[in-house]
């Protein structure tokens, strides 16, 4: 760092969910150690007839530590809401992992939590570690280096590379979120980009009460912290730190720096 500057504006109300968020360290070290973190984490449990790039030819699913590709039904609908789940033995399974035919995988090192859905037409790639309950919906793309918690939601057409994604974050549609912190119960809206590399050449420095710091980074986007908004069309700079509460209004442009807790920023 150029300046001595608090921590705390680094550390933008985001809940330690995983080891690696060091609360004496700027939040986006957090990306230095993620790499790191998913290969000493992982458990990669795809099904052996997983085809490395090639789309499934059948729905598959995981009911009690046994992979199926039959004796079991997918449905969606009310009893749902709206939702992929499996039907097995006439009973309703969220516990199930669900891989939709027509989604992809284009390697194997991917671990895939307890109800997890991924949909027909995402394309995975790894390392990358996939939390409970979590929703990849269909067109979705996993660059890879992603880390999830749960219950979240990588949406329609959203592209997500080397980022994190605390419980309950939600990039529904038409996202990019690179080299980004999302924090618990996140919601972005549609066509919310989070862009990640500067135009000029050199590290992402941030301003912060006057000083210049910076980022170690090349790439790096956003970080939010917990419960923050985005509107429609939305567009973060690189090395844009948000805290806790925030609203992003629609067609808004960020610009690089901190923003404190319940901003509003139009």
């Amino acid at each position: 760092m150029s300046a001595p500057v608090e921590t705390e504006f680094f550390f933008p109300g985001i809940h330690q969910q995983f080891g690696f968020f060091m609360p004496d360290q700027p939040a986006w070290t957090a990306l230095d150690g993620l790499k790191g973190f998913i290969r000493d984490a992982i458990s990669p449990n795809l099904p052996d007839f997983v085809r490395t790039g090639l789309p499934l030819l059948k729905h598959a699913a995981l009911l009690d530590g046994q992979w199926h590709e039959d004796g079991f039904e997918v449905v969606c609908g009310t009893q749902t809401r709206g939702k992929f789940q499996v039907m097995a033995q006439g009973k309703l399974r969220p516990d199930a992992v669900l891989l939709c035919a027509g989604s992809v995988f284009a390697g194997r090192d991917v671990e895939l939590g307890e109800g997890v859905v991924v949909e027909a037409g995402a394309l995975v790639k790894g390392p990358t570690i996939i939390g409970r309950y979590t929703e990849i919906r269909q067109g979705a793309y996993i660059r890879g280096d992603c880390l999830t918690g749960e219950k979240c939601v990588v949406g329609h057409t959203t592209e997500v590379k080397h980022s994190i994604f605390l419980d309950n974050a939600k990039a529904g549609h038409f996202a990019y979120v690179g080299d980004s912190i999302l924090g618990r119960d996140v919601n972005m809206g549609a066509g919310t980009k989070l862009a990640n590399l500067r135009f000029g050449p050199g590290n992402v420095f941030i301003s912060v009460e006057g000083s210049r710091v910076d980022t170690g980074r090349r790439k790096i986007g956003a970080i939010f912290g917990d419960g923050v908004q985005t509107g429609c069309n939305s567009v973060t700079n690189p090395g844009s730190i948000v805290g806790p509460g925030s609203l992003i209004a629609p067609n808004t442009t960020v610009a690089p720096g901190v923003y404190g807790a319940k901003s509003i920023i139009r």
